[in-house]
C-alpha cells in the first residue's frame, strides 16, 4: 500500500535537490561570467600599468615586470602558481622583458585586444596592449587551467555548505511532514477503536483542509444510521403486520374446516381472502418502500421517454383487480396537449402513481369512482389522484405522510401507501400535495416542473 507520507517526501525531496542542483548551475555559470570579467579586467589593467612604467621616471622593465605580477606568498602561491605572466615585445617583432615565469614564445599573435593561445601545452587568456609612443607591445596573460580551478574552488566553497545542509533538510521535511499528517493518523486512531454501531459524528480537531473528509465521514454515518434505523423499522413493523394476517388465516382456516354449514364456511373463506387480499398489498408497500429507501441516498434511475397517457394507462392496470374487488370505477382523464408528449418519466413514478390509487381505491366506498387526471399546468405537468371517500380528519392532516402512521383509520391500513409517495416525490423532485374535494373525498397531486417535454 503507497503511503502518502514517503510519497510526499520523495516528491519535496526530489524538487528540493533539482532545486539545488539548478542553483548549482546557476551560480556556477554565473560565478564564470563574472570571475572572467573580473580576470579580464585585471589582464587589461595590467597590461596598461606595465605599458605607462616603461622608461618612465627612469623605471626599468624588469622593474615594471616585477610590479605587474608579484609573487605570491605561501598556499597562494603553490595553488594559483603561473597565474600571471607578462611580456613586452617591440613592434619589430624583438622580445624587450618577460616576467620571471613567462614562456618564451610569445602569449599572442594578435596586435591588441583579448585573445587565447595555447604556448608549451597550456592554454593562455592574453591582453596584448600597443603603445605605438614607446614603440612597445605589452602581452598579460592569464594561464586558464589555474582560471577553472579558481572557479571550482570558489563554486565548492559556495557548494559544500549547502550539500551538508540537505540531509538536515531532508530530516526537516520529513518531521514536517509527519506533524502536517498526524491529523489523519488521528482520526485513523479513533476509528478503529469504534465499534460496529458507533455511528457517533467524529469530534476530533481537525485542520481546514481535513474538514472536507471529516464532514463526508460524518455524512456518511448519518445515512448509515438513518438506512439502519429504516430497517429495523422496516424489519419490526413487517415481523407485526404480517403477524396479524397470518393469525387471521389461521383462525378463519380453522372455521371453515370446522364450519357446521356452508354459510358459516363461505363466510370464513371470504375473511380469508379479505386477509390474504391485506397482506399481498401490505407486501408490495413493504416492498415499494424498501425501493425508494434504496435510493433515497442516490439519484434517480435515468427515466425514460414515454406517452403520459400510457402511463396512466399502465397504473390503472396495475390497479384494476383491486378495484374490482372493491367495486370502485377506475377512470383516466388527459389534456390533448399532453397527448403527443414524451417526458422522460422514471420508473419510480408508476410506483408512486399506484400507491396513490390504491390509497384511493382502499379509502373509497363501493359504488365510487377514482379518477386519474393528468392536465399540463404553466410550470410543467401535474398528475391528480381524486376520490369520493371520507377524506383525512383534520387533526390527522399533518402526520399522514408519516411512515406507519394510520390515524384513526379503520379499514385495516399498512400506513405506508402516502410515505411511499413523499419519500419518492423528494427523489423526483416533484411536490406532493393533499388537499380536501368537496363534497367528500380527497385530491392527491404530484406537481412536476416543465422538466424535459419532449415530442416523441
Amino acid at each position: 500500500m503507497t503511503s502518502i507520507q514517503r510519497r510526499l517526501f520523495v516528491a519535496l525531496l526530489a524538487a528540493t535537490g533539482l532545486i539545488w542542483l539548478s542553483a548549482a548551475l546557476w551560480i556556477q555559470s554565473s560565478t564564470r561570467v563574472e570571475l572572467n570579467r573580473v580576470l579580464d579586467s585585471r589582464l587589461a589593467e595590467a597590461a596598461r600599468m606595465v605599458g605607462s612604467l616603461v622608461d618612465q621616471d627612469g623605471l626599468q622593465l624588469n622593474a615594471a615586470m616585477a610590479l605587474a605580477a608579484p609573487a605570491l606568498p605561501g598556499a597562494a602561491a603553490h595553488s594559483y602558481a603561473r597565474q600571471l605572466s607578462c611580456q613586452v615585445w617591440g613592434l619589430d617583432g624583438t622580445r624587450l622583458a618577460a616576467s620571471s615565469q613567462a614562456p618564451q614564445q610569445a602569449l599572442a599573435t594578435v596586435d591588441d585586444g583579448f585573445s587565447e593561445r595555447e604556448v608549451d601545452g597550456l592554454l593562455w587568456r592574453v591582453y596584448t596592449h600597443v603603445d605605438t609612443a614607446r614603440g612597445i607591445r605589452v602581452m598579460v596573460g592569464d594561464s586558464v587551467a589555474i582560471r577553472e580551478r579558481l572557479l571550482a574552488d570558489v563554486v565548492q566553497g559556495l557548494m559544500w555548505p549547502a550539500l551538508f545542509i540537505l540531509p538536515l533538510l531532508a530530516g526537516a521535511i520529513w518531521l514536517s511532514l509527519r506533524s502536517g499528517l498526524a491529523p489523519l493518523h488521528r482520526i485513523a486512531g479513533l476509528l478503529s477503536q469504534r465499534g460496529a454501531e458507533d455511528l457517533a459524528p467524529l469530534e476530533a480537531p481537525a485542520p481546514r483542509e481535513v474538514v472536507p473528509m471529516v464532514a463526508a465521514l460524518n455524512g456518511l454515518f448519518a445515512r448509515v444510521r438513518d438506512a439502519r434505523q429504516r430497517e429495523q423499522d422496516f424489519t419490526a413493523y413487517a415481523a407485526h403486520e404480517l403477524k396479524t394476517p397470518l393469525a387471521g388465516l389461521k383462525m378463519q382456516a380453522e372455521v371453515a374446516r370446522l364450519a357446521p354449514d356452508a354459510a358459516t364456511r363461505d363466510h370464513a373463506l371470504a375473511q380469508i381472502r379479505r386477509a390474504v387480499d391485506r397482506s399481498d398489498r401490505l407486501v408490495h408497500q413493504l416492498l415499494d418502500m424498501a425501493a425508494v429507501d434504496q435510493g433515497s441516498d442516490g439519484p434517480a434511475p435515468h427515466p425514460l421517454p414515454r406517452p403520459l397517457p400510457r402511463l396512466g394507462a399502465e397504473v390503472l392496470d396495475l390497479t384494476a383487480a383491486a378495484a374490482r374487488a372493491a367495486r370502485v370505477d377506475l377512470h383516466l382523464h388527459y389534456d390533448d396537449a399532453l397527448a403527443a408528449l414524451s417526458p422522460p418519466l422514471p420508473d419510480l413514478l408508476v410506483v408512486v402513481l399506484r400507491n396513490l390509487v390504491e390509497n384511493a381505491v382502499h379509502a373509497s366506498p363501493e359504488g365510487a369512482r377514482v379518477d386519474l387526471r393528468l392536465t399540463a399546468t404553466p410550470p410543467g405537468w401535474q398528475a391528480e389522484v381524486l376520490d369520493e371517500g371520507p377524506g383525512i380528519p383534520a387533526a390527522a392532516r399533518p402526520r399522514v405522510t408519516e411512515r406507519f402512521y394510520r390515524g384513526c383509520s379503520e379499514g385495516g391500513g399498512s400506513g405506508l401507501g402516502l410515505a411511499i409517495v413523499e419519500t419518492a416525490a423528494l427523489r423526483l423532485g416533484a411536490t406532493f400535495t393533499l388537499t380536501p374535494r368537496l363534497p367528500q373525498g380527497e385530491v392527491a397531486r404530484l406537481a412536476f416542473d416543465a422538466g424535459e417535454l419532449a415530442p416523441p
